[in-house]
């Protein structure tokens, strides 16, 4: 699979540089793919957040399924 990447610089607690240089060199993985895994974990929560927070919003609309689909053109 290709990927894309883009250097991005980014500054953290001396503390938690300290802890990810730990678990890189415990785990024998580079600090760029611990960082990427724990980014991307914190999305997936952050999307299951939002998405609670859309279905308990009660001035919301919901679409039933049949003008979904025919807003779809199916």
């Amino acid at each position: 699979m290709y990927k894309t990447v883009k250097p991005t610089t980014f500054t953290l607690p001396i503390s938690l540089l300290g802890e990810l240089d730990e678990l890189s060199k415990e785990l024998g993985k580079k600090k760029t793919t611990i960082v990427k895994d724990a980014l991307e974990m914190y999305m997936d929560l952050q999307d299951l957040t939002v998405a609670k927070k859309r279905l308990e919003d009660k001035e919301d609309t919901t679409l039933s399924k049949d003008d979904f689909f025919k807003d779809l053109g199916v």
